[in-house]
């Protein structure tokens, strides 16, 4: 019984901050640069990755380098990372490894990306706004870690922390998924719900410093 009620009082602990939401509708808006503001986002499921799809809608009138998605393991702080190098450059790290994506450029709209990975092949394929950006390789074989801290705002160059103000988010973003398999990302295009290891529509997460949460201006 003692043990029973110990492990209750660490999770209420544990959970003090966590917010479980549905997001239909809403975006996560970082008003301003900083190192400090923050979304962590809890999976619905801890669980290595020999595959993934990952779609997600943002916004900004940035130049500079900044990051969409930031998922860091005890060993790799890159061990997934979608980070924007320079305007119409897409990023894209795996384990520490990356590979570029070149789009048009789209100025003051958002961006609609989606992007899979599959570890027999090693071949990610990246979407942008409905349209195909080729496919490239990289890390064929590897299994990206289940124990991770996941970022929105910051990128992260230790293990849940480190963050750089000149790398950070400063716009909006939404309709965030990760699913643990690869999908057709030509059947993307209108929607970014569902995953079955982050869902929009049903968030578990933690805002930390200047973040407000907003209804979509897009549809």
């Amino acid at each position: 019984m003692e043990k029973r009620l110990l492990g209750a009082l660490l999770l209420s602990i544990l959970s003090v901050g966590v917010t479980q939401s549905d997001l239909k509708g809403k975006v996560l808006i970082f008003p301003q640069e900083s190192a400090t503001a923050y979304v962590s986002l809890i999976p619905s499921v801890r669980k290595s990755l020999q595959n993934f799809t990952l779609c997600l809608k943002s916004f900004t009138d940035l130049t500079r380098p900044y990051s969409l998605f930031s998922y860091s393991t005890r060993t790799h702080d890159n061990e997934l990372l979608l980070f924007i190098g320079k305007t119409g450059e897409y990023q894209l790290s795996i384990g520490n490894a990356v590979v570029i994506f070149k789009a048009p450029l789209s100025p003051y709209s958002p961006r609609h990306i989606c992007v899979s990975w599959e570890s027999a092949s090693g071949i990610a394929e990246f979407w942008v706004d409905g349209k195909p950006l080729g496919r490239k390789g990289l890390k064929k074989g590897y299994t990206v870690g289940a124990d991770a801290k996941i970022i929105l705002g910051q990128e992260q160059d230790s293990f849940g922390g480190k963050f750089d103000a000149k790398q950070s988010l400063v716009g909006e973003i939404w309709d965030v998924s990760l699913w643990d398999h690869v999908l057709p990302l030509n059947n993307m295009c209108d929607c970014c719900n569902g995953g079955n290891v982050l869902n929009w529509q049903s968030l578990s997460y933690e805002e930390k410093g200047y973040v407000v949460t907003k209804p979509v201006l897009w549809a």
